[in-house]
């Protein structure tokens, strides 16, 4: 297991499938930021300048790139995170691809207001620039896909950028940036520095030479993100945590909502911000939910990630593991029921916790409303559908939340009422390139994907040209007399 009192020098990127090591790596400290952050300033001004079809050229050829190496960064990140080969192939890299190819088409489509005179003779336009030299701290557990989230709309937007990836999982990044060296990218464009979130990523987010912040994490670290940078009067845009809401109405087809709510709970082993986490059955229906889950997620093979007939693999980290066993063995101790699972199991060396099911626990306990990032789904009942809805959004979180009816009444209601910044219908995780990811309240601001994005990589400035050639103008009447 990694050395938590490293801050600096040689670190151990250990596979949680087993605890070998995957490889040694170099630790950046704070003077490695300054060199990475003078390069993107450097790089800023010419990069700036490319016209959308030259970055747009670019983004397509580091596409190309990830396709020739798809499957080195398919076993890279199973090996680096634990997660089934079968994820990495199916949803990670692919992912991955699509968003640079979504970003090579919209980086030449900027949008703005058209030019027009609205006021007579002063003909009004919006330039969309970019904001500078961008800072952005990714997560551990979508160690490619978030560093391309993070990367790709400020590349795409004319920004340059210094991303610290997780020292936990930065193999994926560090090969990312290799490829857009290779497919062109001018030096200083892309930069990434892999050391300690304390020593490296607050140097970052300080940094005065940093324009604006991105951050993907924990709602704790992001309120230190959002304080360090308002110390330079920054832009932040930020991901946090959540604790996703899986309301089935009364009507649900039940068999989709036993599916969903354990492919929903388990995608990742539980190890995403969207994942389903609370599941409000109308007490109905109740208890065939909690059998039909109970069930399934007894069924579920845990193991080695390289294994094809494994569905879910470890948790990310040692570090996890033992969370996660904090959070059942608490619950269990104050009552509630673990209806499947609730244990480690495995080879000891690896991290890995069986798939959960826990009732009995109130809506307001600390395994119903804290993210707890594992393989657990705590199932609450509700009477009538004002409480399901009032009970799912009780809480501090609002990035994704779902519901189950067949209701188109049922469905409209949930749509409106739900407080999330994505609402699935039937249906729970699908994201895709074209719609925007990013969540309300505790968990952050800002968007991710989609053209929306690129709303946070640029500024508009509003630019007006007089079109009559008059040296007076009939607004200066409001500061002198215009003599005829």
């Amino acid at each position: 297991m990694n050395e938590r009192d490293v801050t600096q020098g040689d670190w151990k990127v250990i596979n949680p499938a087993n605890g070998s090591v995957v490889e040694t790596i170099q630790l950046a400290g704070v003077e490695q930021v300054h060199q990475a952050v003078a390069a993107a300033r450097q790089a800023f001004p010419m990069w700036s300048r490319t016209t959308p079809g030259e970055r747009s050229a670019l983004l397509l050829a580091l596409a190309r790139r990830l396709e020739e190496r798809f499957e080195e960064y398919v076993q890279v990140e199973s090996t680096q995170t634990g997660k089934p080969l079968r994820l990495c192939r199916e949803f990670d890299v692919p992912g991955s691809i699509d968003n640079i190819y979504f970003f090579a088409g919209i980086a030449r489509n900027l949008e703005g207001k058209a030019s027009v005179e609205w006021v007579s003779n002063l003909n009004s336009s919006i330039r969309r620039e970019p904001v500078g030299v961008i800072g952005s701290i990714a997560p551990w557990n979508y160690p490619l896909q978030m560093a391309v989230w993070k990367i790709l709309p400020a590349i795409a937007a004319g920004n340059t950028i210094v991303l610290k990836p997780a020292e936990l999982t930065p193999l994926t990044a560090l090969m990312l940036v290799e490829d857009c060296l290779a497919a062109g990218f001018p030096p200083g464009v892309v930069n990434v520095v892999v050391g300690i979130g304390r020593i490296v990523g607050e140097a970052l987010v300080s940094h005065p030479e940093v324009d604006m912040v991105s951050f993907t994490g924990s709602t704790a670290v992001g309120r230190r993100v959002m304080e360090l940078a308002t110390g330079g009067i920054k832009r932040v845009h930020l991901e946090l945590g959540g604790k996703a809401p899986f309301v089935v109405f009364a009507d649900a087809d039940l068999d989709a909502a036993i599916q969903g709510a354990a492919a929903g709970a388990l995608i990742n082993t539980g190890q995403d911000c969207t994942a389903a986490t609370r599941a409000y059955v109308d007490s109905s229906i109740y208890p065939q939910f909690v059998e039909g889950v109970r069930t399934l997620f007894g069924s579920i093979r845990v193991g080695d990630p390289g294994d094809p007939s494994t569905d879910i693999g470890p948790l990310t980290s040692k570090a996890q593991q033992e969370r996660v066993v904090g959070f059942v063995n608490r619950a269990r101790d104050a009552g509630a029921l673990i209806e499947v699972g609730g244990q480690v199991t495995g080879d000891p060396n690896g991290a890995y916790y069986l798939p959960t099911v826990i009732t009995g626990a109130d809506h307001d306990s600390e395994i119903a409303s804290e993210e707890i990032f594992g393989p657990v789904l705590v199932v609450i009942p509700f009477d009538g559908d004002d409480e399901g809805l009032a009970l799912a959004n009780d809480s501090r979180y609002g990035l994704a939340a779902s519901a189950w009816t067949t209701s188109v009444i049922r469905s409209e209601r949930a749509q409106r009422e739900l407080n999330a910044g994505t609402v699935w219908i039937n249906d729970h995780i699908p994201i895709m390139s074209e719609m925007p990811h990013g969540g309300f309240n505790g968990s952050g601001f800002g968007k991710d994907m989609s053209t929306y994005s690129l709303d946070e990589y640029t500024r508009i400035k509003h630019v007006a040209v007089d079109i009559s050639g008059d040296a007076q103008k009939e607004w200066h009447r409001t500061i002198f007399s215009i003599k005829e």
